[in-house]
């Protein structure tokens, strides 16, 4: 049976895929080499960009961790770049990609994976899927707003509205 909380955590990785890819369309592709002058800013925007595949990444390494077997051509996703200087199409194509293997693998768990735990780099002696699952929404989420703020410095007119998906009255522009 289909689990409510997989489909909740499924649909909020979809919307901030979504306001990352709406991001990422207002990027000036002249402006990829521009890092913000300001203490520790370790990323210029294109390696921003390259950072976020990085983020997305994170979540099907939990879900081949989870089930290796059904999931063995995930493999192929670790030879693609991440943490690479890319533009916003390669970021976007990119993104996509692994969105579509996010869900692909979304659609196996259940609700016994909530506890079930998986051996990371990190953590070799295993952490909880669903800690795993939080802890790469919490960094694309973040990376998601750096992204929003470089943009803010670079003087493209984004809003509140551009990071998140307003769901009417609780947030104002």
């Amino acid at each position: 049976m289909r689990s409510i909380p997989w489909t909740l955590v499924l649909e909020k990785v979809r919307e901030q895929i979504d306001r990352t890819q709406h991001l990422l369309r207002q990027v000036p592709p002249e402006r990829l080499t521009w890092r913000p002058d300001l203490p520790g800013a370790p990323f210029t925007v294109g390696v921003l960009l390259g950072h976020l595949l990085d983020c997305l990444s994170g979540f099907c390494a939990v879900l081949y961790g989870a089930y290796p077997q059904r999931l063995g051509h995930f493999l192929e996703l670790k030879r693609l770049p991440v943490n690479h200087p890319c533009g916003p199409e390669e970021a976007r194509d990119r993104i996509a990609t692994y969105l579509d293997h996010i869900e692909e693998g979304f659609a196996l768990l259940t609700d016994e994976d909530l506890g079930r735990r998986v051996a990371t780099a990190f953590v070799p002696e295993g952490e909880a899927v669903l800690t795993l699952f939080l802890g790469n929404l919490e960094h694309l989420i973040n990376h998601k707003f750096q992204l929003f703020y470089y943009l803010k410095l670079l003087g493209v007119p984004v809003a509140t509205s551009d990071l998140y998906r307003l769901r009417g009255g609780g947030l104002s522009r």
